[in-house]
């Protein structure tokens, strides 16, 4: 047997390569970044540089308008097109200095950017966390590769209103946050990506939960192993025919990343995640027994760390099969659950979330029903950024799924 297995590694060393051709590079500013020498912006600051702003110079390529919004890791600026930054900001005595790179979500173009907020432009204010909201943001973006020379300018127009404020939107990145056909830096269904894709203004994620061979759940989204989410190895055919210990051992995702075990992703969210919901998309029935266990500890383990939010972990629900097995469950009233199916289904599961296919319009009589119980309801899976803003403008949705979540989240922080 550890002859085989030496053999194994053997050939997985032959077989993995690192396909380049799979992901946008990543700009960088040049070869030294100020961030390394600048100091956090505290908590208040961080709110008063957030809001709404009107794009002065580079609104050609970007829009009149942009959101800026903070999370986790940094500070995402949105458009309504699909251009995004991914940015970093920190201050050095009452200049604040942003940095990072912008990325168009529906292209391959992307670039360094790097600007600052001067004492006299909001500068000051930011830094000590009062005064007005007198914020110019001045800099400059690279087209493509290169040095920032395009001038780009923001002026701080109005914070969020309270319809955002008071709001408990749900922002889903699909396929734990983003799809490797979108070329991003990081594996889709991968730990890697749970940890990026709050830099893309998402809220909560949608995962692939699978079962191997000895009955371990893990993160997978394809029944094959293939060259779309995985790097060439030893494994091929059935993803679900082999043990965990050889998917964990010889197997590797499209940008080198492990395949995570769902516990492995549950723990990860709980402890070092600020999102607030996990939506378990079942891949089969046979998983519902082994993963509701899992599932229910995961939101203990929340709640035993006092996540300052609420963390909603659901098992979702897309087929009768799955439905059956989950009815078959003791106490199934009680596990939280998405069904994707009739809201007649949604009352027999006494289900938390209504998620029906974006196709098949805003349905706000039947979302309004669902809400009036105590349920939430969410759509899946919308793109499209004249969609995204109807179903935001006439919809009642408490959240959306997307590929595109910093599209979202810029209609989403924009209504007033």
């Amino acid at each position: 047997m550890k002859t085989r297995i030496l053999h194994m590694a053997g050939l997985m060393l032959l077989f993995y390569g690192c396909n380049k051709d799979n992901v946008v590079p990543v700009p960088a500013t040049g070869p030294v970044s100020v961030m390394t020498e600048t100091y956090p912006l505290p908590p208040a600051s961080k709110l008063l540089l957030e809001g709404v702003y009107r794009v002065t110079s580079g609104s050609d390529k970007f829009g009149d308008l942009m959101v800026v919004k903070w999370n986790r890791t940094g500070v995402l600026f949105a458009n309504n097109n699909g251009k995004h930054f991914i940015m970093e900001a920190g201050h050095l005595d009452s200049v604040v200095f942003i940095q990072g790179y912008w990325r168009d979500g529906y292209s391959d173009a992307t670039g360094a950017c790097t600007m600052i907020v001067g004492r006299s432009e909001g500068g000051t204010s930011l830094v000590t966390g009062n005064g007005a909201q007198q914020i110019i943001i001045r800099g400059a973006y690279a087209k493509e590769s290169g040095l920032p020379d395009q001038t780009l300018t923001m002026e701080y127009l109005r914070p969020f209103s309270d319809k955002v404020k008071n709001s408990n939107f749900y922002i889903l990145g699909h396929r734990a946050g983003g799809r490797n056909s979108d070329r991003l830096p990081v594996s889709e269904n991968s730990l890697a990506m749970i940890k990026y894709t709050e830099r893309l203004g998402t809220t909560g994620i949608e995962v692939d939960p699978r079962l191997s061979s000895d009955k371990i759940p893990f993160i997978y989204h394809d029944p094959d192993i293939n060259i779309r989410l995985t790097q060439k190895g030893p494994l091929a055919g059935d993803v679900s025919a082999y043990t965990w210990r050889q998917l964990s051992s010889f197997v590797r995702l499209i940008h080198g990343e492990k395949i995570p075990s769902l516990q492995e992703v549950l723990n990860y969210v709980v402890d070092s995640t600020s999102l607030r919901f996990v939506y378990l998309d079942m891949k089969t029935a046979e998983a519902v027994p082994i993963i509701i266990p899992m599932q229910l500890k995961a939101l203990q383990r929340a709640k035993d760390n006092h996540r300052k939010d609420s963390l909603l972990i659901v098992m979702g629900i897309p087929s009768t099969e799955v439905l059956n097995a989950v009815l078959a469950y003791p106490g199934y009233q009680n596990v939280p659950t998405l069904c994707e199916l009739t809201v007649d289904d949604v009352r027999q599961l006494n289900s938390k979330v209504w998620a029906p296919r974006w196709t098949l319009g805003t349905q706000n009589d039947l979302v309004q029903q669902m809400q009036n119980e105590g349920r939430l309801a969410v759509c899946w899976t919308i793109d499209s950024p004249g969609w995204i803003e109807t179903y935001l403008n006439d919809g009642l949705f408490n959240g959306l799924l997307t590929n595109y979540p910093y599209v979202v989240a810029y209609y989403h922080y924009i209504q007033e």
